[in-house]
């Protein structure tokens, strides 16, 4: 965790020499944006061998870059009238079919358009606080290229609540994906460690048993097609990124994962072909198992009647 006012002395070694500052900043504190990055450079908190410096400066072996993080001011997270498909929805929790290309919550240099940004406006101050302000009702999230069903929290009991079947695993959650490559299996299981990737902290990796957390995949074969398989993945575990990094770990990345899988995509998919399509809990006031389900989204259903034509 980043301490504010604190000051990072970072000496340079040879295989960062000729890279640019903004870029290795970001990948040696991943959880900032790049953006943010430069503005604490413009701001005067990144020096170069003591001296102030541009974003686009690049670095030459035994450089010392300093950096300081200012203690952050908590900005207003503005509402917004963002449509959102709400799926369920009572006194306790909310249940949301989240779009493509949404960010669940604000984050350094990312304020707006975010899915918290329309909660605030539908639902005003009847969300949990236990987050804070930056994410109020949020009590797990999915990746913003990742569409699918989202559980939100209205008071800090069901929070609570549900954080705890979070951490038991006790929560059914199904995904739909398509994978490259065809499986050959109608069913398996990928039991592996997950953790930060030592090459680049940006990226998840399977990893060893000191340095990860456990994770769990079951996948079973819904479809195969020539060059592609149509799966349902259950998570056992939620790590960040589980299926995506899992399901490349096997040699079948996720279709239009550039991060985890190829770099070219034969589709416009806007990032992975994955979508969070049930989820089961236990209702935190009534004490009742209930499941929602939801349907692939459009682009995802056109690319299955494309492969549909270039069955096996």
């Amino acid at each position: 965790m980043l301490e504010f006012d604190t000051v990072y002395n970072i000496s340079i070694t040879e295989e960062y020499s000729d890279k640019r500052i903004d870029k290795y900043l970001s990948e040696t504190f991943p959880e900032l944006s790049r953006t943010y990055i430069q503005k604490l450079i413009k701001d005067g908190c990144v020096l170069l061998n003591g001296k102030n410096i541009k974003p686009n400066c690049k670095l030459i072996c035994n450089d010392i870059v300093s950096v300081t993080f200012p203690k952050p001011s908590v900005p207003d997270i503005i509402p917004e009238n963002i449509p959102i498909e709400i799926v369920y929805d009572d006194d306790d929790i909310i249940v949301i079919n989240k779009p493509k290309n949404m960010v669940v919550h604000p984050a350094p240099g990312h304020y707006t358009g975010t899915l918290v940004n329309s909660l605030i406006y539908h639902f005003g101050d009847n969300l949990s606080g236990i987050n804070g302000v930056m994410r109020p009702g949020i009590v797990h999230r999915i990746d913003k290229d990742t569409t699918g069903l989202l559980i939100v929290c209205k008071n800090d009991f069901s929070h609570r609540n549900i954080a705890e079947q979070l951490s038991k695993h006790s929560i059914n959650r199904k995904y739909h994906a398509i994978v490259c490559g065809v499986i050959k299996e109608d069913y398996g299981t990928v039991d592996k460690n997950i953790g930060r990737n030592p090459n680049d902290r940006k990226k998840m990796a399977v990893v060893n048993d000191k340095t990860g957390k456990r994770a769990v995949t079951h996948y079973k074969v819904l479809k195969r097609y020539k060059g592609y398989t149509y799966i349902e993945c259950s998570l056992e575990t939620g790590r960040t990124h589980q299926i995506r990094v899992h399901m490349s770990y096997i040699g079948h990345p996720i279709l239009g994962d550039t991060i985890y899988g190829y770099s070219k995509q034969p589709f416009k998919t806007e990032g992975q072909v994955l979508h969070a399509k049930s989820i089961g809990i236990i209702h935190p006031s009534t004490g009742k198992y209930i499941e929602f389900d939801s349907e692939v989204p459009e682009y995802f259903k056109n690319i299955l009647r494309i492969l549909d034509n270039k069955q096996i």
